[in-house]
């Protein structure tokens, strides 16, 4: 059998916690040990996992792979998990159940999986283990933290609509810095001074190319049949607002990605935007910002730069 090639994929790697509820069954883990936890989920293994928070955003992605080839996928999700084989057998039945297009899989018994992100080509891995995101971020690695529940959706909808921040997400964190240090005004001149040097990529950069791949394919399906709908939809939402709106703007184009939409919001709270705006994910290094917009968004903690160094 040839080996299967990740190179030119939009892969992304989940956590079982961030693809399913696992609420009830980490009660067990935490009040009675790894034993009754393994005991559990062989009892259950046949109970569907209802649907997590990164359920939605997942299956609209993996949805996009009809866009390609058969049997050449655009979209590859891999399960990342501590469970073992075994108790992770729960899990890919679960995949099973819910028609998800999910094959692969990597268990650790335990252990951190985040070590593999690279090799296995990953922009993106997203996790309900505050610690393992943590651990990823620190090396350098794309992942963020699911927060909140489930949330209902509706599968007539079929676009997927993707929200970030950019400051320490889609970007670095040096303008953050000189905020924080000097405050809103030396960080608006710095920025202006500065709008024509493109920022340093942030964790999320690349995971932002790989979904511009997938638009410019849904751009040659329309080119070819001008009914097609188009699916995938990208947006910023952001606290900056004119003048430091302009090296955002410049930053992106120079790297050579691009968002559909862009907010900036100048301090005005980002969930009332965001409910408006439905995203099936929203990805955000603030955790002040996050705690609004999980009430009613699948949203995901960033934590990287020097505004997470002392958060909890």
């Amino acid at each position: 059998m040839p080996a299967y090639e990740l190179a030119n994929r939009l892969v992304v790697g989940v956590a079982s916690s961030a693809l399913f509820d696992l609420r009830e069954s980490d009660a067990v883990f935490r009040e009675q040990g790894e034993e009754a936890y393994r005991t559990y989920q062989e009892q259950h293994v046949d109970d569907t996992l209802r649907p997590g928070v990164a359920f939605a955003f997942l299956r609209r992605l993996l949805s996009l792979n009809d866009l390609g080839e058969p049997g050449d996928p655009l979209v590859e999700v891999i399960i990342l998990s501590r469970n073992d084989p075994d108790t992770g057998l729960r899990v890919m039945r679960s995949i099973q159940t819910h028609e998800l297009p999910i094959s692969r899989a990597v268990f650790m018994q335990g252990r951190s999986p985040h070590a593999f992100i690279t090799a296995l080509n990953m922009s993106l891995f997203l996790s309900a283990n505050g610690d393992d995101v943590r651990e990823a971020v620190a090396a350098g690695l794309p992942a963020g933290h699911v927060l909140g529940s489930s949330y209902a959706d509706d599968p007539a909808d079929r676009e997927l609509r993707i929200a970030f921040d950019f400051d320490g997400v889609l970007a670095g964190d040096a303008a953050e810095r000189v905020y924080q240090s000097d405050g809103l005004e030396e960080f608006r001149a710095y920025e202006a001074r500065n709008a024509a040097t493109p920022h340093d990529p942030g964790p999320l950069r690349d995971f932002l190319a790989g979904v511009n791949r997938i638009q410019k394919r849904e751009e040659e399906r329309r080119a070819a049949d001008p009914h097609y709908p188009s699916r995938v939809h990208v947006s910023l939402v952001t606290a900056r607002n004119a003048p430091a709106h302009e090296r955002a703007v410049r930053s992106l184009k120079q790297w050579g990605v691009r968002v559909n939409g862009a907010f900036f919001l100048g301090g005005i709270e980002k969930g009332a935007v965001l409910k408006v705006l439905r995203p099936h994910i929203f990805f955000d290094d603030q955790v002040t910002h996050l705690e609004s917009t999980a009430r009613t968004t699948p949203s995901v903690h960033i934590p990287f730069g020097k505004i997470n160094e002392t958060a909890p």
